[in-house]
């Protein structure tokens, strides 16, 4: 499933996609999820904790998560294939819940998870969304990432 050189956190984001996948194809229940996980080949070297929050987070949240994304869609949630819904539901929980983890690094991981997982253009769609939610629930660090980006090719233009 992983390849060697992916980092436990990636790994974790994987394993996670996969359960939140599972749960909005058959409604699995969450310990079932989690069991099953933790035995597919790979899993013990994934970051354990982050692969829980990441998982009971979005599962537990996932209707307020849901609502937070729909506004930057372009369709209804129901047209969203599994795999573009599941990330932009883990995507938009690290974005609402987990501050700690810079804006950027979610919407990129959550931009190589569709280019993993999903379609051929999914990357790009699920860029567009959690970029917009960024925008919204993390207006002050995405304007400090916009004037810290301004000022770089201000220098590099001097």
């Amino acid at each position: 499933m992983s390849a060697p050189n992916k980092s436990p956190r990636r790994r974790a984001r994987e394993f996670a996609l996969q359960g939140v996948y599972q749960w909005l194809l058959n409604q699995s229940g969450l310990s079932a999820i989690e069991s099953h996980m933790a035995s597919v080949t790979g899993f013990d070297k994934c970051d354990r904790d982050l692969f829980v929050g990441l998982l009971r987070g979005t599962l537990g949240n996932a209707e307020a998560l849901q609502q937070a994304f729909t506004p930057f869609i372009d369709r209804s949630v129901g047209e969203l294939s599994p795999v573009e819904r599941a990330i932009l539901l883990m995507g938009s929980f690290e974005l609402v819940h987990r501050p700690e983890t810079p804006y950027r690094v979610v919407i990129n991981e959550a931009i190589e998870l569709a280019k993993g997982y999903g379609g051929t253009d999914g990357h790009k769609f699920v860029n567009g969304v959690l970029d917009k939610l960024a925008g919204r629930v993390r207006a002050d660090e995405v304007e400090a990432a916009a004037i810290q980006r301004r000022a770089a090719r201000q220098d590099k233009a001097d």
